[in-house]
């Protein structure tokens, strides 16, 4: 018997709305053990969004003041760079400036998803793709959110199916 999504999901999902402010998501995920929120609206899926999203409007920016420096009769300048970010300040200046802002503005629109039928290989091929690493796997079914899958509940399945097997 294949192990399909609907033997790995949960069904109680936590979600955000797309007009739920960065700030009060933001607020939700430190307290949260996992790292991302499907986004639903009315039941359906519309986006996710992750720590990695939430983290990356709040990085420094690069203030880098580059100086090119050379006197006659040298024919090439020299570039010297002078760091100007404040970090701290950086990352203070983020929050004030996102924190009241929609999460759908950060949010990823195109999910990857998997239908209740789905099988563990397919599941495992999309957990173990390198280029789009996703740790989590929304479930739908008729367009309508019924189910998440994390790579720890792939990880216990194949673990169960094994010891049973022995």
């Amino acid at each position: 018997m294949a192990i399909t999504a609907r033997d790995l999901m949960t069904t109680e999902v936590e979600t955000v709305a797309p007009d739920d402010e960065i700030s009060e998501v933001l607020t939700r995920l430190s307290r949260a053990e996992f790292n991302g929120f499907p986004v639903a609206e009315d039941g359906k899926l519309v986006g996710i969004v992750t720590q990695h999203d939430l983290v990356h409007i709040f990085q420094p920016s690069d203030r880098t003041l580059w100086i090119p420096i050379g006197l006659p009769p040298f024919l090439e300048s020299i570039e010297y760079g002078f760091d100007l970010s404040w970090d701290g300040l950086d990352t203070s200046l983020g929050l004030v400036k996102n924190a009241r802002k929609p999460i759908s503005e950060i949010m990823t629109e195109n999910v990857v998803t998997v239908t209740l039928d789905d099988e563990l290989d397919r599941i495992l091929d999309l957990l173990a793709d390198a280029e789009s690493d996703i740790n989590r796997l929304p479930v739908l079914e008729n367009g309508l959110l019924v189910g998440i899958i994390a790579r720890q509940d792939v990880i216990r399945a194949i673990r169960d199916q094994r010891r049973s097997a022995n």
